[in-house]
Order: structure tokens, then sequence, then C-alpha cells
């Protein structure tokens, strides 16, 4: 047992139906239906190995496709073609999650025999409008058509999907009610990694925060830097926008109005009262880059024009972040520095992954933007650990305790049938 919660060396699972909740999610090529990635399925492959070696009757559960729009979801079939071929057994599938075609393929299971299930989203219950609008409690989750269908076959629970630990979703959350649980091999490391961080970094200890999507970074860091984890944080993207408002530089009225669209405005306060009390310990960009008629224009803070959409930080900028990773004992990073995806745009990230590949110390970086970068200026060998889940990393990072930890505690206190 770790952090109150039973590992796979806690269970016994020989001869046992065993319900493993993954996490598989990957991007999706619609033309041909196959997956453009396979990161998230060869991490979790340990788990499924491990519990099938053991002779589980082994059953996946997983998600695909975007939680918002239902015009994103799609099949878990060739996930399971891509898992028979990284397990070098058959994984079978079944168009079906929890009604009575799937309960009838769990019941025919044999020991050892490995069957995945279609995308759990095609239930309306694990859907994010689900959760966000009922809010139901764990206990009102075990009630749910999912648990209610799937849970009387099983006799534990495994939860693997550490990359989806902060959704409140009955496949994630509901079962720990009813079935003794235990969390999967990936979900321990990354929460023994990520634990880590937090209590016993070597020093200095850096964070680079960056990206678009920056509620959590805000929590994220107002904890860590408020826990003493961070000696020193780096922004860039949307986070130094931010944070360079706050501190009442002209950013310009592209960048303003961005903000205010995405709903970040409210976080302008949030950055001035980070700066009054840790100014000494963030980091704000020095220069920032734009794209004029297709080419890479960089500027100086005080002289960016007033029509400029900022784009990324500026060189200056990243060669300084680059000394600071360079000498740090241990560095996480989360989001890119700017829009990495086009060449025009793409040297601040660059520059700051590459002395992320570079640097001696420890190095943790998660999230689907932070892993693309690292494949594509090909540092990914050379980070120490790559995290499979971004949201609920950096939740994970806030010190908030994620839904789906707690939910696994209350399960690992269950007897076995």
């Amino acid at each position: 047992m770790k952090f109150g919660i039973n590992t796979l060396d806690d269970i016994e699972v020989r001869d046992k139906t065993v319900l493993c909740r993954i996490d598989i999610n990957q991007p999706v090529d619609r033309a041909t239906g196959t997956l453009k990635d396979t990161t998230r399925i060869e991490a979790c492959i340990p788990t499924i190995r491990e519990l099938a070696g053991k002779g589980a009757k082994l059953v996946l559960l997983a998600h695909q496709g975007s939680d918002i729009e239902y015009k994103n979801f799609w099949t878990t079939e060739p996930h399971g073609a891509v898992l028979s071929r990284l397990l070098g057994r058959e994984v079978r599938f079944i168009d079906d999650v929890c009604g009575p075609a799937a309960r009838e393929a769990i019941r025919a299971l044999k020991p050892g025999e490995i069957l995945l299930l279609d995308n759990v989203r095609f239930v309306s219950e694990e859907q994010t409008l689900f959760e966000t609008k009922l809010l139901l409690s764990h206990e009102e989750q075990a009630k749910t058509l999912l648990v209610r269908k799937l849970a009387p076959l099983a006799d534990c629970y495994v939860c693997d999907a550490f990359a989806a630990a902060h959704r409140d979703q009955p496949s994630l959350c509901g079962f720990e009610r009813l079935l003794p649980s235990a969390m999967g091999r990936l979900f321990e490391e990354e929460f023994c990694v990520v634990s880590g961080i937090m209590e016993k970094p070597e020093r200095p200890c850096v964070f680079v925060l960056g990206g678009a999507k920056i509620n959590d970074a805000f929590l994220m860091m107002s904890t860590v830097l408020a826990g003493g984890a961070a000696d020193a944080v780096l922004t860039g993207g949307l986070v130094g926008e931010v944070l360079l408002w706050a501190d009442g530089k002209d950013i310009g009225e592209p960048a303003r109005a961005f903000i205010k669209k995405e709903g970040y405005e409210g976080l302008v306060e949030t950055a001035k009262d980070l700066l009054a009390k840790y100014r000494d310990r963030i980091t704000l960009p020095g220069d920032l880059a734009a794209v004029s008629d297709g080419r890479r224009v960089e500027f100086p803070l005080e002289k960016i024009p007033p029509d400029t959409l900022i784009l990324d930080i500026g060189s200056e900028t990243a060669k300084r972040y680059q000394a600071v990773i360079r000498d740090a004992k241990t560095v996480f990073v989360n989001g890119p520095m700017g829009v990495f995806e086009e060449a025009a745009t793409e040297a601040g990230t660059r520059l700051v992954w590459e002395a992320l590949g570079d640097t001696a110390a420890y190095t943790v970086t998660g999230g689907g933007d932070s892993i693309a970068a690292a494949k594509k200026y090909g540092v990914t060998s050379r980070i120490d650990y790559i995290c499979t889940g971004g949201g609920a990393l950096i939740r994970f990072l806030t010190g908030e305790e994620l839904p789906v930890v707690k939910a696994l505690r209350y399960g690992s206190k269950l007897k076995a049938k």
C-alpha cells in the first residue's frame, strides 16, 4: 500500500474478474480509423500484462475523444488492435459498454483472457456535462447504470488512469464504493513521481509554465511558491502574458482581447497577488515575438506595437531560461512558450525544450502539448519522466486531492468478496 491506496501487490487476482480502468485516449485519424499516437497505450501495458499474467479475467474500460463534444467520440476498437500487438496476445474487443453483449462476454472470460469494452463515453453518465451539472457524490455514482451493470460481475477494481484522475465520473470513482480497489503500476509510478516533486525535490527546483489552458497553472503556481517547492518559476505562453499585464506592461490590445475571450481576465488579479508575494521567484519574459508578413519579429517589452498579437517569447528570454534550466537540479515543465506548431513562432519552445534535454537535472513534463513538443524536438528519451496526464498532473500540483485518489483510498479499505 502506498499513499493509503492498494497496489497490485496488495490484491489477489488469480481466477478473479478484474475491472481495470485505463486511459488510452489518443488522436485518431478519422479517414483511416487508426491512431496517430500510441504513447498512452504503451504506458499501461505493464499493468495489463501483470494482471493477465497472474491469471485475472481482465476487463478493460477506457474512453476515447473529447469529453465535451459528442462528435469527437470514437470507438476503442483500434486501441484493441494496438494492445494486442504490444502485448503479443489477443485482446478481444466488443462494441458494447455495459449492455447484455458486454456482460455476457465478461461472464465468458477465462483466467488470463483480456476483453476491451467500447468507449465508456458512449454512456451519457460518463460525459463531462453529466459530471459538471449533476455533481454526483461517489455514493451516487455507484448507483449509475455503468456501475450497477458491471460491478456485480467483478471481484475487484483497478485504476491505472492517472491521466484522468482529476475527473469525477462513474468509471473512475463509482466502482470503488462497491469493489476492493487498487492502483495499477502506471498510476503508482506517476503518483510517486509527482509526489516527490512536491515533497523532496533536489534544489534548485525550477517550474517552467506556459501554454494556453492556464487556470490550473495559476493554482499550481500559488501552491508550489507558497509551499516552497519552487525555487524559480519561468513563464511563457498565456501564463507569461497574464503576468505581464498584471505587472503593468502593455502587451497590446490583441493579447488582452484574446485573454478576455478565453475567460482569463480574472486571473490578472491573481497574478498581481502572486507578484506581490513572490516576485523574487517569478521570472517574466523580457522580450516577445510576433509574426509580420509571414516572418518572425521580436520586440523588447517597451516596444511592443499596440496592434501586434504576441505568439512566442523572444530569443533573449529563451536563452535566459536555458541557463536557469541547465543550472537546476529538478525541472518541471508544463505548456509551450508559444505557438510551437508554426515555424515562425517555435523558437522559444524549441530552445527551452532543448535545454530540458541537455540539463543534468531530474526533468519531468506532462500534457499533450508538452509531450508533442518533446517529440518534435527529439528530446523525449532525454527527459527523465513524461507523465501521461496534463490536467491531472497540474491539478495534483495545486495541492488538491484528486477525485480518483479519494475514491481509491475508500476502495482500498474494502475486503475481497
